[in-house]
């Protein structure tokens, strides 16, 4: 309807974090000069940025050994792009911790049976 709109979306990487954490889809991006895909679970305010932590799915297409979570600013993420690759939530997010309290701006749901 508004293609002014559509055209922004391009270097605005939040549209692109939402779409993932609403279709629980991993997105892809280069981070300090790092290629990795990322399951993106909660975006929140801290300082007056935005950042999203995610799962590690993997870095330089290589996938950790053990299961790691990290706080990435959006400002930081270069080429962000979303993959039709799903994820599950992780056990390390933690939804209830002290420094998303009043910050969240959309977070990963558990799916429900009652729809």
């Amino acid at each position: 309807m508004s293609d002014e709109i559509a055209g922004d979306t391009a270097t605005n990487p939040t549209p692109i974090v939402l779409e993932g954490i609403v279709r629980q889809r991993c997105v892809s991006a280069v981070y300090n000069r790092t290629r990795m895909v990322l399951a993106p679970h909660i975006l929140y305010m801290r300082g007056g940025a935005l950042y999203m932590d995610a799962a590690v799915v993997s870095r330089d297409f290589i996938v950790p050994r053990e299961e790691k979570f990290g706080t990435y600013k959006l400002d930081g993420l270069k080429g962000l792009a979303i993959t039709e690759r799903e994820f599950r939530i992780s056990s390390l997010f933690l939804p209830e911790s002290e420094k998303y309290d009043g910050q969240t701006l959309m977070k990963v749901e558990p799916a429900t049976a009652d729809a």
